[in-house]
């Protein structure tokens, strides 16, 4: 099951038809020839300087510069994020498609191939850290005008990632079996499923990070439609071979588990190629260019750290306290790990909304702060939160009046429908909550507050998700609920304090 991650001035022909008049010719430093750039209302506004403080130490402030209107920064908001929202949606809809087709193999088959996602996550926190401070740094670069540095930082991050991700598929790949038993594989098929599934994922994780990386990039240059095309691609490509070779259609072998992983694996070869392609092309901001080498730059690098330092430790206290509350629902039982993973499965779809708005508030927040106009972070973030809410009610209404359907696309057990349809309530109800977290979060981590996410993180994920869990499960005997009620705690906890740290404003004077 693959896990996936336009600039802000894209190519005219990229450009929707009807924005085609917001369209000027502007001459690109580079080697590309002259492109084309759709205006943001950030461009209009006159850059700040340390003089002027244009609401840094204001908590709260609803007031816009001069010319500029609610409609252009919602405009802007939506150019951004609807890429990313349309191609996380069906990229969950594709590993919904996974489990949906590896759930006609059994409640075995599914326990096996979620054994495996907390192990693949534990390894991949490393340069998804750097993916963060990549991120931010480029969208501050281009607030700036600075592209050369903008590129400066991209061939960093791809030397880092390659380097990390390489050891890590080497120790993901000789410890296979030791980490999905970890995590309670204790029947032997779903232990030798899992060993094989995480192995296969392993040999092609160099090119999920390098993917990983070359996404992020063009995401802190506002650029989310390209990166939406070539992980959709490889999501076909994904799902296609699903078909082939987990019930050996059309000549290929039967490989079940194994064919799934292997279909994974194809898909995330396919988008690195294409992600590859586009960053070395040099028609877009960020652009590879190979000939001007990957020698460290030390200062570059200790900026990332510095933003993807606090990540990586958020990161890497999630998985910690992830893996104490899936092996608390793990020791459950088969059929209850099964029906936790679908539960799961369809709340991740839910993300897909926060994330996607997340990426236009990193975005926006950065490259307004890259100008010193912190007025201006706050405005964009908060027009991004209500476009966010505005879906997950919708989404919520949905989980909550359909559960028993939706469940019922994954097993045709009366039991796991039952108890699925209850725990798709609960996420019903964390819907505005959790897209209000996701948003805010993001803002915070384009301004290069990853400090504070990362302590919240320490405080929900590592602490009360798991505390709760164990108590719920093992004390009160709640059973599979009351590790969805730990999960729904630590949402409204989670949520309250990112939105206090966001009010207080201090992210606005960060500096990086």
């Amino acid at each position: 099951m693959e896990l996936n991650q336009k600039e802000l001035d894209p190519l005219e022909a990229e450009a929707p038809e009807e924005d085609q008049s917001t369209i000027k010719a502007q001459a690109e430093v580079g080697p590309s020839s002259a492109r084309k750039k759709v205006k943001l209302a950030l461009d209009d506004v006159e850059p700040g300087d340390d003089t002027n403080d244009y609401g840094r130490y204001s908590r709260v402030s609803k007031e816009l510069p001069q010319g500029v209107s609610s409609k252009m920064l919602y405009k802007d908001v939506v150019r951004i994020a609807l890429p990313a929202f349309i191609e996380f949606i069906l990229t969950q809809a594709t590993s919904m498609a996974d489990m949906i087709m590896v759930g006609r193999l059994g409640p075995q088959a599914i326990a096996a191939v979620g054994l495996t996602t907390q192990p693949k996550f534990l390894l991949m926190t490393m340069f998804m850290a750097l993916n963060v401070g990549a991120t931010a740094l480029i969208a501050r670069a281009k607030g700036a005008g600075d592209r050369e540095r903008a590129n400066l930082i991209l061939r960093q991050a791809v030397l880092l990632t390659a380097a990390l991700s390489l050891i890590a598929a080497v120790i993901g790949f000789v410890y296979s079996e030791a980490l999905v038993r970890f995590m309670g594989a204790d029947e032997e098929q779903v232990l030798a499923d899992a060993t094989v599934y995480l192995q296969i994922q392993m040999a092609g994780f160099v090119f999920l990070a390098l993917t990983s990386t070359f996404t992020a990039a063009l995401r802190g240059s506002g650029n989310t439609l390209i990166a939406m095309i070539y992980n959709l691609i490889s999501n076909g490509v994904n799902v296609w071979f699903n078909y082939l070779l987990i019930y050996g259609k059309f000549g290929f072998p039967r490989w079940e588990v194994a064919g799934a992983s292997l279909a994974t694996v194809i898909g995330q070869t396919v988008a690195f190629l294409l992600a590859l392609i586009v960053v070395l092309c040099g028609r877009f901001y960020v652009h590879l260019r190979l000939r001007a080498g990957f020698k460290p730059d030390y200062k570059v690098i200790k900026s990332m750290v510095y933003i993807g330092l606090p990540a990586m430790f958020e990161q890497l206290l999630m998985r910690v306290g992830v893996i104490i509350y899936v092996k608390a629902v793990a020791a459950l039982g088969t059929l209850a790990y099964a029906t936790h993973q679908i539960g799961m499965n369809i709340q991740a779809l839910s993300f897909m909304n926060g994330q996607a708005f997340s990426v236009s508030a990193t975005s926006l927040v950065g490259q307004s702060l890259g100008k010193k106009r912190p007025d201006m972070a706050q405005a964009y973030a908060r027009r991004t939160r209500i476009l966010g809410m505005i879906i997950s009610i919708g989404l919520g209404v949905a989980f909550f009046f359909y559960g028993k359907p939706i469940v019922a696309w994954y097993s045709d057990d009366p039991e796991v429908i039952a108890l699925g349809a209850n725990i798709l309530k609960l996420v019903a109800l964390t819907q505005p909550l959790q897209s209000s977290q996701f948003i805010l979060a993001g803002a915070l981590r384009g301004a290069g507050d990853t400090q504070s996410v990362a302590f919240i993180t320490l405080i929900t994920v590592l602490l009360i998700r798991p505390g709760l869990a164990l108590l719920f499960i093992h004390k009160l005997g709640w059973g599979l609920m009351g590790a969805w009620y730990a999960l729904v705690t630590d949402q409204i906890v989670r949520s309250a304090l990112v939105l206090l740290r966001y009010n207080s404003g201090k992210w606005k004077s960060i500096r990086v």
